[in-house]
């Protein structure tokens, strides 16, 4: 089994940026093959973020394209959410995912998560 821990969560104001981090530990590569973010906020369904198998093989939710990079160091074991130009919309806690296929996880069946960080944007 994979363990997921993420951090880098908390109180920013609209605009500002934000990083998270995931660090994977246990299992193979196999189990970590797809990674990626998924949020829930208050009163709303959970919704994909951001999805990565490869710099070249990414998916963005429509509402995060051009302000959040998702990116991999796989010699490390950890991923990476960039959130520039943060919205009140943007708050959610954000979980950290892996599975070992992409069309899972960007499908939300997937295998492994993180407990959550919270991301708070207000001013």
């Amino acid at each position: 089994q994979v363990q997921l821990v993420e951090s880098g969560g908390g109180l920013v104001q609209p605009g500002g940026s934000l990083r998270l981090s995931c660090q994977a530990s246990g299992g193979t590569n196999h189990d970590t093959y797809a990674m990626g973010w998924y949020r829930q906020a208050p009163g709303k369904q959970r919704e994909l973020v951001a999805a990565i198998v490869t710099d070249f093989m990414t998916n963005y939710a429509d509402s995060v394209k051009g302000r959040f990079t998702i990116s991999r160091d796989k010699a490390k074991n950890m991923v990476y959410l960039q959130m520039n130009n943060l919205k009140p919309e943007d708050t959610a806690d954000y979980y950290c995912v892996s599975d070992d296929t992409r069309t899972a996880l960007v499908n939300g069946a997937v295998r492994n998560w993180g407990q959550g960080t919270r991301v708070t944007v207000s001013s």
